[in-house]
């Protein structure tokens, strides 16, 4: 349709005023539309709409073709598109075309259900978004960006859920046909396939090949993560352990989205490593200055063995607690509560202002070698019943809320509960004479309404495997690749801190 025709058209059914098919005005197919159709309308609340149909009444008393989801600006009889579009409420916009009314043909709604894993495929997920996208994704941004749970998920979805602790989902109210696209996300882990074909008002259950994360870029999308070696922790073999391919794992210097930096533990990758070779940066000038820093979405510190505060100055704590309120994700281990809580030797660097309010520290004495029993916290802790469901589901539980932990260590005697969630801790009688808190997490900028918050940081006592194996990264890993009860526990931790900032937090 040509303007003049739109413009005829249009005074004829009364400035726009009638319905074409499916709820549209005669307006809409004109772009860019009419001066008949960008008529003045009354914005005060209660008025009748008497903008055209694809049009609503703006606050300048303009009718305006924009609209937001959430906005209600479209009046009686329309609804807002994801793509800012007012239709009528009877009709429908791409994929949403293909939803069928089984119910009204006395029949099961369509789904589409299975289990999402981990990239190795066997450890299954708590928590992932998984949907049916009804636009084009954008790009994932290599920027840091605030990511809230409030936020309206990309690609507009016309159904989603999220995995239950089992790592389970049922997707309901699935279009049907030929090469419908699925979404399966956490923060910026995100992997996108498309299903051949599902079947109208039928099931349809999707392979483990098909619904676990993403090994490596060609699958889809993987955080960049930096982590630091250290001389008693090796959270690098917990990424290979969850399956991330080893062409993933480079120093700064490599395409891999799992950069490696040496703190004071393994120091050069292996020859011959499909990740490359050579000696590991340093991890100090990398933790000075938050333009390195802010490379990444998630911050991995292994434990060192001490704080080493030498090595930490005031302006590196500076620099990551403004790296973690961008947005960014931290995750330290035992020592690596200098960060958090400053130095405890005399003369260290004191920590960044707000942080060092939120736990109590103390070097006490370690339970000893022998695994104890800590407990998963399911009061304070919003995510504590699905962890502790998920624990049992992953046999890192034998018993519902206790987590056997190798190696225990206690700096953490207190926390802020009003600033912070505790998720492991010890109690006094295992311990040996404190509350160990072994696990928590605020987020950032902790200062602020919870509302306003775009970063996590998360606090572990335990560790991954007490220290690296001899030789180069990976035989540093040593040969296994099964997961311990306590790296189940911090994987949970690990896929967790990828994710949005829920609101409240606390």
């Amino acid at each position: 349709m040509n303007q003049r025709v739109g413009v005829l058209l249009a005074w004829m059914v009364g400035a726009c005023g009638g319905d074409g098919p499916q709820g549209q005005s005669v307006c809409d197919n004109v772009v860019p539309p009419p001066a008949a159709c960008m008529t003045t309308c009354d914005p005060a609340p209660g008025a009748p709409n008497t903008c055209p149909g694809g049009y609503h009444c703006a606050p300048d008393g303009q009718c305006d073709a924009v609209c937001t989801a959430s906005g209600g600006e479209c009046g009686s009889g329309y609804r807002c598109t994801s793509d800012g579009r007012c239709v009528g409420e009877d009709s429908c916009v791409g994929l949403e075309c293909r939803i069928d009314d089984c119910e009204a043909m006395g029949m099961s709604a369509t789904t589409i259900t299975g289990t999402v894993f981990a990239p190795n495929g066997t450890l299954p997920l708590y928590g992932i978004n998984v949907y049916i996208p009804n636009q084009p994704l954008p790009p994932v941004s290599d920027q840091i960006v605030c990511d809230r749970c409030g936020d309206v998920l990309p690609g507009a979805p016309v159904t989603q859920v999220i995995t239950d602790e089992a790592g389970k989902f049922t997707l309901t109210g699935v279009p049907s046909g030929t090469n419908i696209p699925l979404v399966i996300s956490t923060g910026k882990w995100r992997r996108e396939i498309t299903l051949p074909s599902v079947t109208a008002c039928g099931a349809t259950a999707l392979p483990a090949t098909d619904t676990r994360l993403p090994k490596n870029k060609a699958e889809g999308s993987i955080p960049k993560i930096a982590i630091t070696t250290g001389s008693a922790d090796s959270l690098e073999c917990l990424v290979r352990r969850l399956g991330v391919d080893d062409s993933e794992i480079t120093t700064s210097a490599g395409t891999g989205r799992i950069n490696l930096f040496n703190g004071n533990g393994v120091d050069a990758l292996k020859g011959g490593f499909a990740g490359g070779s050579g000696p590991l940066p340093s991890a100090t000038p990398f933790w000075a200055d938050t333009a390195n820093l802010d490379n990444y979405d998630i911050v991995i510190l292994s434990c060192e063995g001490d704080q080493n505060p030498g090595t930490k100055p005031q302006g590196a704590l500076d620099a990551m607690k403004a790296y973690a309120d961008l947005g960014g994700r931290v995750f330290a281990s035992h020592w690596h509560n200098v960060w958090i809580g400053g130095a405890f030797q005399s003369g260290g660097p004191q920590t960044p202002a707000v942080w060092d309010s939120i736990a109590t520290w103390d070097n006490q004495d370690n339970p000893g070698n022998p695994p104890v029993i800590a407990t998963i916290d399911e009061v304070s802790n919003p995510k504590g019943v699905s962890f502790a469901t998920w624990m049992l589901n992953v046999m890192g539980s034998t018993t519902r809320g206790q987590l056997p932990i190798t190696e225990a260590r206690v700096t953490s005697v207190g926390l802020d509960a009003t600033k912070a969630e505790r998720w492991v801790y010890l109690t006094p009688q295992e311990s040996g004479s404190v509350e160990g808190i072994q696990n928590f997490q605020f987020t950032t900028p902790n200062e602020v309404a919870p509302g306003a918050r775009c970063g996590k940081v998360v606090f572990s006592d335990m560790h991954v495997s007490g220290g690296p194996d001899t030789g180069d990264y990976p035989d540093s890993c040593g040969g296994s690749m099964t997961l311990s009860p306590q790296e189940k526990a911090l994987a949970f931790m690990f896929f967790d801190i990828a994710s949005c900032v829920s609101d409240p937090i606390l």
